[in-house]
């Protein structure tokens, strides 16, 4: 995490000594202590571009927004190098996240992104419906999609996303109830990928630890329990789902339940396509939802699914029971409960 860059003079020994100090302290979760050291290395070193990027580090881990932009522009002014610092990171994640968007601008243009002018984005963000204004988000990136790792310090999840900025990411999975995190919400998340998931096609995606949550969503995860008779029955709901604007995951397949080590690796995305193969960093169970979960000998398809349902309380009923009427022979559902 310390980053001490070629400078004029070298820094003194008691800004070393303090500095190690204070980041043995954030190892330790001792936030508090660990500011006051980097305060006094900062009276130190006032000079020095890392005293005060250190400290937006430091604030950035507290959450504490207005004090991570205001030491990271003292990072950023005392800089003796060009684009690609990461001082301008930071400060392009705390503008995101108090949504000054003139500095989250500067922010990735100073690192070295192409970022568009703000009439193209104001365009953009007109069509999908935003406010912004041509002050706002600076949409029309086209940063692709990425996998986010939400609630990294505690029950980790990795879920897929649409990047809307180099800080922001839309979940487009549906989570699982435990992460307390729902399909469309927009989280905020760190610069730096922990792992990468790999596509059938060849694709690799960076995996994002999340920040903190940016925007909630209004649509309420449900859990449901599916007899489809095949794959194709399955992916009809899906389908049906996805055209009323709203989404249906099939967690009996999507779900993997991986250990640290494998999750921040680069690991083979489940695309939930073809038979159920072992997978040796697949630490999921016969009976918990995940490719083991449903596998039994000799058969590669079990009707019962666990699905995960985000839509509103007055539609979810109306697809299910649209998704029966199609086919009553090889479908039905039961057991549905709201649990986000």
């Amino acid at each position: 995490m310390r980053i001490f860059g070629k400078t004029r003079h070298r820094p003194s020994a008691d800004w070393r000594l303090a500095t190690d100090r204070a980041f043995t302290l954030i190892g330790d979760g001792r936030y508090e202590d660990a500011g006051e050291l980097l305060t006094r290395a900062a009276d130190l070193e006032p000079w020095l571009s890392e005293s005060w990027f250190n400290l937006a580090l430091l604030h950035k881990f507290r959450h504490d927004w207005e004090q991570a932009r205001a030491a990271g522009l003292r990072a950023v002014a005392l800089l003796e190098r060009g684009a690609g610092a990461p001082d301008w990171w930071n400060v392009g994640i705390a503008a995101t996240a108090l949504q000054d968007w003139a500095l989250a601008r500067r922010a990735w243009q100073a690192y070295g992104l192409r970022v568009p002018d703000a009439a193209h984005s104001h365009q953009a963000a007109a069509r999908a419906g935003d406010d912004g204004g041509p002050a706002g988000p600076p949409t029309g990136m086209r940063l692709g999609s990425a996998a986010v790792r939400l609630s990294p310090e505690g029950e980790a999840e990795v879920v897929w996303g649409r990047r809307l900025d180099p800080a922001r990411i839309e979940v487009q999975s549906i989570p699982l109830p435990s992460s307390g995190r729902r399909w469309g919400e927009v989280v905020l998340h760190d610069g730096v990928p922990h792992g990468e998931r790999t596509t059938a096609s060849g694709h690799t995606y960076p995996v994002f630890d999340e920040i903190e949550l940016w925007a909630p969503s209004p649509v309420p995860t449900w859990v449901v329990l599916l007899e489809a008779a095949a794959e194709a029955d399955r992916d009809a709901l899906e389908r049906l789902a996805a055209d009323a604007g709203f989404a249906a995951e099939d967690w009996s397949s999507s779900v993997r339940l991986l250990c640290r080590s494998c999750s921040e690796s680069r690991m083979p995305a489940d695309e939930g396509e073809g038979a159920p193969r072992h997978d040796p960093h697949d630490h999921s169970v016969p009976g918990r939802p995940g490719p083991l979960g449903h596998m039994t000998s000799g058969e590669l398809w079990v009707p019962e699914r666990e699905c995960g349902l985000a839509a509103p309380a007055g539609l979810v009923r109306g697809l299910l029971d649209g998704w029966v009427a199609d086919s009553p022979d090889t479908r039905e559902w039961r057991d549905l409960e709201e649990v986000c």
